[in-house]
């Protein structure tokens, strides 16, 4: 028998206390940062850095995700509903996190660090987007657990038919797709640190990893369904709209990164 589609009914709580509850998201979520120190600490440790400092970086960085991704989906796609709700800004735990508004947090908390630490900030995001991109793959797949942030219909044989979110019919995981594109993305960054030694052209990884990120985020964008409902009558959606200049300064970054690499032979 061929297969038609995929029930999803997984469960988003691997395990209840009373109203405590243990979430695949946040468990997901929390993996990325886990995952990530101990990569960061592997180039630490290639470029002889100490690991006081990677201490310091990691709470820049926990502190930056955190805070940006929340904001950035309470100010770009509800508003309305979180100036009425404040204290609803804190519930985490249950999803609600734009990789847009986390880049900028990642950003301005990465300047930060570099100014505190006599660090350049090229040098410092170079090296943490590495990471960033493996922390994609861990949330894209929270959101799968969590039944959200699914696409549009699909007779497709892999699609997916998610029961908890109420739905009937199958439709596309995109989750599963950013996922993938997300995990290829932190392949590739990785592959092509240790393949200049650790000494990439400033500027490169950066200018790729927003390059590659932000333009598989524009392509998925069209099989996805919109996420609040003034999306529906948009061209182009926030999430699409948002990645537009990401793209560009990723292609602007990785143009400098190799005039300057010319220009040093």
């Amino acid at each position: 028998m061929i297969l038609q589609f995929i029930t999803w009914k997984v469960n988003p709580e691997i395990f209840a206390i009373g109203s405590f509850a243990v979430r695949w998201y946040g468990l997901l979520f929390a993996s990325s940062f886990i995952f990530g120190y101990m990569i960061m600490l592997r180039i630490f440790k290639k470029e002889n850095l100490p690991e006081a400092l990677l201490d310091k970086l990691s709470v820049y960085m926990v502190i930056g995700t955190v805070v940006g991704a929340r904001l950035g989906h309470t100010l770009f796609y509800e508003p309305n509903y979180y100036l009425h709700h404040p204290l609803d800004i804190l519930k985490v735990w249950e999803g609600g996190l734009a990789s847009h508004g986390a880049a900028i947090g990642i950003l301005l908390a990465l300047y930060l660090f570099a100014r505190k630490t006599n660090r350049t900030f090229l040098w410092t995001i170079d090296r943490i987007v590495i990471v960033v991109a493996l922390s994609g793959f861990f949330i894209r797949m929270g959101n799968l657990m969590n039944s959200e942030i699914f696409g549009k219909p699909t007779d497709l044989a892999w699609g997916f038919i998610f029961t908890k979110a109420g739905e009937t019919i199958p439709r596309h995981p995109t989750q599963i797709y950013e996922a993938l594109c997300y995990l290829a993305i932190f392949f590739y960054l990785l592959w092509y640190y240790y393949k200049k030694n650790g000494r990439p052209s400033d500027g490169f990884l950066f200018g790729m990893f927003m390059l590659l990120v932000f333009g598989v985020r524009i392509v998925i964008e069209f099989l996805k369904e919109p996420q609040v409902a003034f999306e529906n009558s948009m061209t182009l959606n926030m999430g699409q709209l948002l990645s537009i200049p990401f793209v560009i300064a990723g292609i602007i970054l990785v143009l400098y990164s190799r005039k300057k690499q010319t220009s040093a032979i």
